[in-house]
């Protein structure tokens, strides 16, 4: 069993690596745009990212999922349908929905909220969404296979690529929020042509009746489900924006995004975790693992959860070479909101392991009344708290949602593949996560350096004095 969570522990750390590094170039945007841009207009870039994550949803109709589950298994159909029909399928359905989108692009504007001297945006974003589509698949056919260090070369290609055209053209030429989309969409474009000799050598023109069927049925709950997981990531800024200003929205944005190191430990376990579970699902102690696999996720969690609650407002204040800070002090207004975003996160991380169960067991029908439960909770919270709580109203609806998802999850996954999961150290490490965000407060008045290095200590000296982590498995991960 150890030899499969170190398994798992080092595709994490490969994919990990590329997703820390190209993350952390990406989050230079932030400084870049906090200190070039006016809160109104980097509110302007955020909403319309918030519409591109919930349009993703139409156009990969779930199917990067059924590609997943069938070509791991083989159960129906061999090796080159099952990347063909998805593929296709995708390529078909995002081509028309592409040209929908760039042809009416000024009848869009309004429904984007973005005034029509930005209508130019909206072409845009429907040629980054066709490329992304297209690289789906082949992304999951890399992940599938075990070429974590491939997957992560072209990932890093598309963000160094995405972070040097930034500069060039927001930094150097001194070009509008225009130009954000535009690098976006060449270095979407060049990351396709670097993923088109898989599609070249996988690509097989047939039909298979049975396959389709099984794909449909399997990938089509996605795509409520995708839409109202991706509502429950987005959809404040725009009532944000309806409900207060654009600039409120920019600095929220700002502050959101510094959940992105939490963000990034999920997302780089997300990519190793969906192929692992999926190819262990038959061994005889396969429960076992995924219950440690879920303590040990959230035992890094909470030390990630501790350090960034308590230095927060040290890493943002980081002077940048030349002018400003790490974050511009015109958005330091929203750091306090910066805790929840990571709690949110850290239930998100939750909910992916939960996932299991549905995955293995075939009920991704499930999936849509549990995140559309917790989207219509995350509309309703943001409608009622955003006017009593402004930005911190917002966070606490996202923090709410993702708990709702996870409650959903566990129950329908612990009914069709039960696992007794550690519960007793799940508790202790969410329980001393809620405790950070209390010290947060408290040493956030004085401010003293000294102060937040001791609580740090101390908080994260409990996860090993409650034996959550027992020190002596770093020597047997050694060997």
């Amino acid at each position: 069993m150890l030899d499969k969570i170190k398994s798992l522990s080092k595709d994490t750390l490969i994919y990990g690596t590329s997703t820390i590094l190209g993350r952390f170039l990406n989050f230079l945007f932030v400084p870049i745009y906090t200190n070039l841009f006016l809160p109104g207009e980097f509110g302007v870039v955020a909403n319309v990212y918030a519409y591109i994550a919930i349009l993703n949803v139409f156009f990969t109709v779930g199917l990067e999922s059924g590609y997943f589950k069938f070509a791991s298994t083989l159960e129906v159909g061999n090796e080159k349908e099952n990347f063909s029909h998805p593929f296709l399928g995708i390529l078909l359905n995002s081509f028309f929905l592409s040209a929908i989108l760039f042809i009416f692009s000024k009848d869009f504007s309004g429904i984007f909220q973005v005034d029509l001297k930005y209508e130019s945006i909206i072409k845009w974003t429907a040629l980054i969404l066709f490329f992304d589509a297209l690289s789906i698949v082949p992304f999951a056919f890399l992940r599938l296979k075990h070429k974590p260090v491939k997957f992560a070369v072209i990932r890093l290609v598309n963000i160094v690529l995405t972070v040097l055209l930034n500069v060039f053209f927001i930094v150097v030429l001194r070009k509008g929020i225009e130009y954000v989309f535009i690098t976006n969409l060449i270095a979407s474009g060049v990351t396709f042509l670097l993923l088109s000799p898989i599609v070249f050598e996988n690509i097989k023109f047939s039909f298979n009746r049975r396959l389709v069927s099984e794909l449909l049925r399997f990938s089509l709950p996605y795509i409520p489900a995708g839409i109202s997981s991706n509502i429950i990531q987005v959809i404040n800024r725009p009532i944000m924006t309806a409900l207060t200003n654009e600039y409120t929205v920019g600095v929220f944005q700002a502050s959101y995004r510094l959940g992105i190191f939490m963000m990034l430990f999920v997302s780089m376990f997300e990519f190793a975790w969906r192929p692992f579970f999926l190819q262990n699902a038959k061994e005889p102690d396969a429960k076992e693992i995924y219950s440690k696999v879920m303590t040990a996720f959230l035992a890094v969690a909470a030390i990630i959860f501790i350090f960034l609650t308590l230095f927060i407002d040290d890493i943002v204040a980081i002077p940048l070479p030349h002018k400003g800070h790490l974050v511009g002090k015109a958005y330091w207004a929203g750091l306090s909101i910066v805790p929840l975003i990571l709690m949110s996160y850290v239930f998100y991380g939750i909910y992916i392991n939960l996932m299991a169960g549905i995955y293995i067991e075939k009920k991704t029908k499930y999936l849509p009344y549990i995140t559309g439960i917790a989207a219509v909770i995350n509309v309703a919270a943001n409608f009622i708290l955003i006017p009593m709580l402004n930005m911190t109203g917002a966070a606490i609806a996202t923090l709410l949602s993702y708990i709702a998802m996870t409650a959903g999850i566990y129950y329908a996954s612990q009914k069709f593949y039960k696992i007794n999961y550690e519960y007793s150290k799940i508790g202790t490490l969410i329980l001393i996560m809620f405790l950070t965000y209390g010290v947060y407060f408290a040493v956030h008045s004085y401010d003293v350096l000294y102060l937040k290095i001791l609580a740090f200590i101390i908080l994260t000296g409990s996860i090993f004095v409650f034996k959550i982590i027992n020190p002596k498995i770093f020597k047997q991960f050694s060997k």
